[in-house]
C-alpha cells in the first residue's frame, strides 16, 4: 500500500516533470485510494479524485460541485497574494475557468459563436499557410532544433493571437507571459522567486489587454479583441477584471496547451516509430492521432471544484465547503476505460479523454485545438523525411498546466 503522504506529492509541481513518477502515483491511487483527502504542506487540503467516472460525475453537477472560491491549486502564500491582488478572492484573474452560472453561461456566450466548428472552417486555409510556416522554420534551422521552443509554442501562438487582433511583433511578449504564468514553480520559466513577481505578470497582462481595449473601443475591428472590449452583459459594459482575465485565459490556455500537445505528439510518435508509420501511411488516421496527443499529454493536469453540500463519492463523505482536485491526468489513464492506457495509439477509437474538461466547462477551443495538430502533423508528416530525438526532453515543473519546454531533435527534409 502507498501512504498518503506519498499520495499528497501530487500537489506539488516537481512531480509532473516526472511523468514515470507522476502515474505511478497516479495508477496506485486510482486501485487504493481512488478518492482521498490529502493535506500537503503549504497547499489547502483537498480530495483528490482519480477516477475517470468520479470526474465526469462531478463535472455533470456544476451547481453542487462549484468552481468559486478556487479553481486551481495554488500554495497557501499564493493565494493570500491573490488575495491582496484581488481584494479578497484567492483567484487571481476571473475568466470562464472560475466562475459558475449564471456569469460563466453569460460570458462563456460572449464569444462561444467564434469557436464552433462552422465559424472555425474560414480558418483552414490560414492554419494551412502558418503550418506551412512552421515546416519552413524547421527546414531554416537546418536539421537540429529544439521542436518545443523553436517551433511548437509558435504556431498556436500566432493562431490565436490573429484571431485576437495582437499583432506579430507583441507575441514574444505575450509567450513569455504565459510561461510566467503557467510555471511560476519552475526555475527556467517563472519571472522570479516570489509570489509578488508572479502577480506582477498578471498586472503586466492586465496593462498590455488595457490599452488593447481602449483602442479597440475607439476602432472596433473584425477580432475577438473587439468582441471582448466592447462586451456587454444585460446591457452593462463588462468589469475591467473580468475582461482582463478573458484576454487572459483566450491568450494563454488558447495557445500554451496546443502547444504542449504538438510538442508532446511528437514526442509520443518519437517514442512509438511504429505509429509514426502509420500515420505517414494513412494521413486520415489523423483526426483520431490528434484526440490520442490530446489525451497522452493532457496539458491541462487539473481543476478543483468545492461542494455546496455534502455528498458521498466512492464511500467517502464529502463536507460541504471541502475542496476536490479532478485529476484528469489520471482520469486519462483509467484502465476502466481505456485499453492498454500507457500505450500511444494513432487510432484509439473510442477515445472519451477528459483533457478539454466535461459538461458546462467543456473547454471553449477544443475544436481550434484539433484543428491546430492534425493541420501541424499533416504538414509535418509530408515534408520531413525522418525525425529522432537529439538530447534529453524535459517538462515544466507545474501542476496546473505543463508540457514540454524542451524536445531537441535531428530530422531530415525531404
Amino acid at each position: 500500500m502507498t501512504s498518503v503522504s506519498e499520495f499528497a506529492q501530487i500537489a506539488y509541481p516537481q512531480t509532473y516533470a516526472d511523468p514515470t513518477r507522476l502515474h505511478a502515483l497516479f495508477t496506485a491511487m486510482r486501485r487504493e485510494a481512488p478518492v482521498v483527502w490529502l493535506e500537503p504542506e503549504g497547499y489547502p487540503p483537498f480530495w483528490a479524485v482519480t477516477k475517470h467516472a468520479d470526474i465526469i460525475d462531478i463535472e455533470r453537477q456544476h451547481h453542487r460541485f462549484v468552481n468559486e472560491p478556487r479553481a486551481v491549486l495554488q500554495t497557501l502564500v499564493a493565494e493570500a497574494r491573490a488575495r491582496e491582488l484581488t481584494g479578497g478572492s484567492a483567484n487571481p484573474v476571473r475568466s470562464l475557468v472560475q466562475m459558475d452560472d449564471p456569469d460563466h453561461r453569460a460570458y462563456r456566450a460572449l464569444t462561444h459563436p467564434w469557436f464552433l466548428k462552422s465559424s472555425l472552417r474560414r480558418l483552414e486555409p490560414e492554419l494551412a499557410r502558418l503550418a506551412r510556416e512552421l515546416v519552413d522554420r524547421l527546414a531554416e534551422h537546418g536539421g537540429s532544433c529544439d521542436f518545443a521552443r523553436d517551433v511548437a509554442a509558435w504556431y498556436p501562438l500566432r493562431v490565436i493571437m490573429s484571431l485576437l487582433g495582437v499583432p506579430p511583433e507583441d507575441e514574444p511578449r505575450l509567450l513569455k507571459l504565459t510561461q510566467e504564468i503557467f510555471g511560476p514553480e519552475d526555475p527556467e520559466m517563472r519571472r522570479g522567486a516570489t509570489e509578488a513577481e508572479l502577480m506582477q505578470t498578471l498586472v503586466d497582462f492586465g496593462a498590455y489587454f488595457d490599452r488593447l481595449s481602449e483602442d479597440r473601443r475607439r476602432a472596433p475591428r473584425e477580432d475577438l479583441a473587439s468582441v471582448i472590449a466592447n462586451a456587454a452583459i444585460d446591457g452593462k459594459p463588462i468589469p475591467q477584471f473580468e475582461r482582463n482575465s478573458y484576454y487572459v485565459i483566450i491568450a494563454t490556455a488558447g495557445h500554451d496547451t496546443t502547444s504542449s500537445s504538438i510538442a508532446g505528439g511528437l514526442l509520443a510518435l518519437l517514442q512509438n516509430p511504429d505509429e509514426m508509420a502509420r500515420l505517414r501511411a494513412d494521413p486520415t488516421l489523423l483526426p483520431k492521432a490528434a484526440d490520442e496527443m490530446i489525451r497522452w499529454t493532457t496539458p491541462v493536469k487539473h481543476f478543483l471544484r468545492t461542494a455546496t453540500d455534502d455528498a458521498v463519492i466512492r464511500g467517502q463523505t464529502i463536507r460541504a465547503g471541502d475542496c476536490l482536485m479532478l485529476c484528469y491526468a489520471s482520469g486519462n489513464r483509467d484502465e476502466e476505460v481505456f485499453p492498454d492506457p500507457f500505450r500511444f495509439r494513432a487510432d484509439r477509437d473510442p477515445n472519451p479523454h477528459l483533457a478539454f474538461g466535461f459538461g458546462a466547462h467543456l473547454c471553449l477551443g477544443r475544436v481550434l485545438a484539433k484543428m491546430e495538430i492534425e493541420t501541424v502533423f499533416r504538414e509535418v508528416l509530408a515534408r520531413v523525411d525522418a525525425i529522432e530525438l537529439a538530447g534529453t526532453p524535459a517538462l515544466v515543473q507545474s501542476n496546473f498546466v505543463s508540457g514540454l519546454k524542451t524536445l531537441p531533435i535531428r530530422y531530415r527534409m525531404r
